[in-house]
């Protein structure tokens, strides 16, 4: 890509993550030339695929929730997402299963899921009415700014809210475990809402309450399965951005960002030093990996970002099995018994849980092409602390954990699980940080926590750079696919402000 001359401002995107994707759709859709380069050998970052023995695993992300940015982000282009990719409604959103038996579903329609409680729990139905109403409250007092506006620290959301709105109407002083207990008198309510923290990688004790915002994300908007796979959503993304002249280069790795000593950038430097140019720069590879590897940040540069610390990690294991377990819905959660006690060993003092709460994804239950028939596709991941060099786990160590987490599932229901395996895979770690420069194997970028970030990511536009931008779940607004899709979208409205189409 050569500098800005003729059509417009040449962006250069280092990764195809969404947040790469997102902002380059956007950059595009305003005129700008735009090329993509991803180090892997398909778009999507860790919305990712593998096909075995005829299973199909999501990698990556497996529910969608928000439709409609990525709506807005297919409208930016003059083109409905539909024509590109199908998404489905789920009713029944989650199965949570207790050890003592409890078995408790969450469905789409509100009524339903409020009548099941309160027949199960009487006054629960009540209590989750008002809870569901305060945290539609969080929703509408964050999203307007936060959200969609750009707001990158909290002096910037100071300056949007109202004192009234920040510091009495939006729960910033409670974490969200104390909000959620103050509004469920009953154990397994105060963990299934309090679990909704996996959303971001992080622990319901340390996050600040107003992110209880996100149940009304699930119950106001639904929650969604991408017809064929999740993957298809970055196929569908992948077509737009070819019809849009996108220039898409895989298998490209970006060793560098070059720089004229006059805080710019002036384009990448790729494998074998070949040199690109360009007038501005966008990084998908997440902050501080981006700052250390590509940029040559000093320890001392870097200490500003240290607040930014890492979410949790997980394995993610991957099993076809060679009969369906039929008590599973599309999304099941296995819940510790002592779910604060896994949260202090995951977020505080880093070590790998015992008992972890577990997330199991069986995607057979709406879509059958996701595995042979008569077989279960199952995706089990629990949360476990990101890589640190204090505290260090060899692949064995992750081994023998996913063997505790499917003694624990072979406990809680699923009957002689081992000897139904036909298909194995386990991701580690290490694994998701050489597969996507995941700051210490991070799956959602930064924690939120209240103590040192205030649930507030890095910036998207550089401090020191004026021309070098920043995407993905490592800046505002965070992690999941509608929000990185937001950070793409809202870099490219800050690119337009800052850099005018030539003519």
């Amino acid at each position: 890509m050569s500098s800005a001359t003729g059509t417009g401002t040449g962006v250069a995107i280092i990764g195809a993550g969404l947040g790469g994707i997102a902002a380059a759709i956007a950059c595009a859709s305003r005129g700008y030339r735009v090329a993509l380069y991803e180090k892997n050998d398909k778009i999507g970052g860790k919305l990712n695929v593998m096909r075995k023995d005829g299973f199909t695993f999501d990698l990556g992300p497996s529910i969608l929730t928000l439709p409609q940015v990525f709506r807005e982000l297919f409208a930016l282009a003059g083109k409905k997402l539909e024509s590109y990719v199908n998404i489905l409604p789920l009713d029944l959103q989650w199965r949570n299963i207790f050890e003592d038996g409890t078995i408790i579903d969450l469905h789409a329609d509100i009524g339903k899921t409020r009548k099941d409680l309160d027949t199960r729990y009487p006054g629960a139905g009540d209590e989750f009415e008002r809870f569901l109403a305060y945290s539609k409250k969080q929703y509408e007092l964050v999203h307007k700014h936060y959200l969609y506006d750009s707001v990158d620290s909290i002096t910037e959301m100071m300056l949007t809210h109202s004192p009234l709105d920040l510091w009495l109407r939006m729960d910033s002083m409670k974490t969200m475990t104390a909000s959620v207990e103050k509004h469920f008198k009953e154990s397994h309510l105060q963990d299934i809402f309090n679990f909704f923290i996996k959303y971001v990688g992080s622990s319901a004790s340390n996050a600040p309450g107003f992110m209880n915002l996100m149940p009304w994300v699930q119950f106001g908007y639904g929650l969604w399965y991408v017809e064929g796979g999740m993957y298809n959503m970055a196929r569908g993304l992948h077509r737009l951005l070819v019809e849009l002249g996108v220039e898409v280069n895989l298998n490209r790795e970006v060793l560098s960002v070059g720089r004229n000593g006059h805080n710019r950038v002036t384009g990448l430097v790729l494998a074998g030093n070949e040199k690109v140019e360009a007038d501005v720069v966008i990084s998908n590879m997440e902050v501080i990996p981006a700052c250390k590897k590509l940029l040559g940040y000093t320890n001392a540069q870097l200490k500003s970002l240290h607040k930014f610390e890492p979410s949790c990690s997980g394995i993610v294991l991957h099993l076809g099995t060679d009969k369906v377990y039929e008590q599973l819905a599309h999304h099941n959660f296995f819940y510790s018994t002592n779910q604060k006690h896994h949260f202090d060993l995951v977020f505080n003092k880093y070590e790998l849980p015992a008992d972890p709460t577990i997330y199991l994804v069986a995607p057979v239950r709406t879509d059958k092409s996701q595995a042979p028939e008569g077989c279960d596709n199952l995706k089990i991941l629990p949360h476990i602390p990101h890589i640190r060099e204090d505290k260090p786990h060899t692949r064995g160590d992750y081994e023998q954990l996913a063997e505790q987490v499917i003694d624990k599932l072979e406990r809680m229901g699923l009957n002689d699980l081992r000897k139904h395996i036909v298909v194995r895979d386990l991701l580690t770690p290490h694994d998701i940080e050489r597969m996507y420069h995941s700051n210490k194997g991070s799956i959602y970028g930064v924690v939120t926590d209240k103590r040192k970030n205030f649930a507030f990511r890095a910036p998207k536009k550089s401090r020191q750079f004026k021309n070098l931008y920043f995407v993905g779940g490592s800046v505002n607004p965070g992690a999941g696919m509608p929000m990185v899709v937001l950070s793409g979208m809202q870099a490219a409205k800050m690119i337009a402000h800052d850099f005018a189409l030539k003519t």
